[in-house]
C-alpha cells in the first residue's frame, strides 16, 4: 500500500487518473491531491471519501511514494527535480531526456528497467498511432510514416473543453460565444496551434516525430506529420500511411493485429463502418482498421486508428505504467 499524489488533480487528465485508480483497485494507503491555488479548498471523490485539493509545495512531497503528474511541463519541469519518489509524468518535459523512459507498457515496457525514479508518457496521437504501428514494425520494420491527426478538445485541457462545449451551445442556440482562439472552434477545426517551428511543423508534430523513434527504437524513421484540431470532446483520431522495409502480406497484418494487447480491430467492410471517436469515447482499447495496400508505392499500408484521449492517451497509460512496475 503506498502513498500516492496526483499533481493536476482537478484537471481532465488528473480527474481520470484518479478515476482509474479506484476503479481498478490500485493499492493505495493515502491518495493527496494537489492543484494550482485557484483550485485549492475542492475536493476529490476517491473511495467514498472526499479528498482535499492543496497546494504543492516542498514538504508535502516528503512522504509519497508515487506521483502522477497531469500539470503540464512547467509544473513538471519545476517540481519532479524536487521529489525523491517515483514519479510518471503525462507532460512533454521530459520525453526526449534520453535517460527518462518513454513508456507505452503493451510496445515497450522493457524500457522501464533503465528508470530512475522518473518515468514519461507519451504524446496521446503518437500513442493512437503507435498501438497498431508498433506490431507492424516488429514484423515488417517501418520505413517511413506519413500521418495526420484529428484531435480532440480534451487535449487542450479542461477550458478547452469547455469553449467547445460553450460554443456548440450557443451556435446551436442562434447566439455567439468570444472565443479563446483566432477563429470559432465549434464546427470548425484547424492546423495545430502548437509552438511553429523554422522547419514549419508545429511543437505536436515534432513529437510525433521524435517519439515515435525513440518508443520504437529506431532513430532511421522518418515520420511527417500533419497535425488538426477537431471539434471531438475526447477521442483522437489518425489516419496512417506507413511504408515498410519488408514485404508484408495482409492476412500477416491482421494477426499482428488480432494478437496486440490494448488494441481492437473495428471494422465492417461490407457496411463501410470503421471507428469514429464516439466508438472509442470511454473505452481502453485503441480502435484500428481500414487497412488497406497503398497502390502507389511499394511495401506500403494505409490504416486508420481512434482512441480515446484521456483513457490510453493520457490518464490510462500513467496508471498501467505504475501497474506494470507493480508499485
Amino acid at each position: 500500500m503506498k502513498t500516492v499524489a496526483v499533481i493536476g488533480s482537478t484537471g481532465a487528465v488528473g480527474r481520470e487518473i484518479i478515476r482509474l485508480l479506484e476503479m481498478r483497485a490500485f493499492p493505495i494507503r493515502e491518495l493527496c491531491c494537489f492543484a494550482s491555488p485557484r483550485s485549492a479548498g475542492q475536493f476529490v471523490s476517491f473511495r467514498g471519501e472526499q479528498i482535499p485539493v492543496t497546494v504543492l509545495s516542498k514538504d508535502a512531497l516528503h512522504n509519497i511514494d508515487l506521483a502522477f503528474y497531469a500539470a503540464g511541463s512547467a509544473v513538471s519541469r519545476e517540481w519532479i527535480p524536487q521529489s525523491s519518489c517515483l514519479c510518471i509524468d503525462s507532460s512533454s518535459a521530459f520525453r526526449m531526456d534520453p535517460s527518462v523512459p518513454l513508456v507505452i507498457p503493451e510496445i515497450n515496457a522493457s524500457a522501464l528497467r533503465i528508470s530512475r525514479g522518473l518515468i514519461a508518457s507519451p504524446n496521446c496521437s503518437a500513442t493512437v498511432m503507435l498501438m497498431p504501428l508498433a506490431p507492424l514494425h516488429w514484423l515488417f520494420r517501418v520505413k517511413r510514416v506519413v500521418v495526420a491527426t484529428y484531435q480532440a478538445a480534451s487535449g487542450g485541457g479542461a477550458k478547452l473543453l469547455k469553449q467547445l462545449e460553450d460554443e456548440t451551445r450557443a451556435n446551436l442556440a442562434g447566439q455567439s460565444v468570444p472565443s479563446k482562439l483566432p477563429f470559432p472552434y465549434a464546427f470548425n477545426l484547424y492546423p495545430h496551434n502548437s509552438m511553429l517551428h523554422p522547419t514549419g511543423y508545429v511543437e505536436e508534430e515534432v513529437k510525433m516525430q521524435e517519439e515515435t523513434r525513440k518508443i520504437l527504437g529506431d532513430d532511421s524513421i522518418a515520420v511527417s506529420a500533419t497535425c488538426v484540431r477537431v471539434p471531438v470532446l475526447r477521442a483522437h483520431s489518425v489516419a496512417v500511411n506507413v511504408e515498410f522495409h519488408r514485404p508484408f502480406t495482409m492476412d500477416a497484418v491482421y494477426r499482428a493485429i488480432q494478437h496486440m494487447p490494448g488494441l481492437a480491430l473495428f471494422q465492417d467492410p461490407a457496411k463501410n463502418r470503421f471507428a469514429t471517436p464516439a466508438d472509442a469515447t470511454g473505452r481502453n482499447e485503441v480502435l484500428c482498421g481500414r487497412f488497406r495496400i497503398d497502390t502507389t508505392q511499394p511495401n506500403t499500408l494505409e490504416f486508420w486508428s481512434v482512441g480515446d484521449q484521456l483513457l490510453k492517451g493520457a490518464a490510462l497509460n500513467a496508471v498501467q505504467i505504475a501497474e506494470t512496475l507493480h508499485v
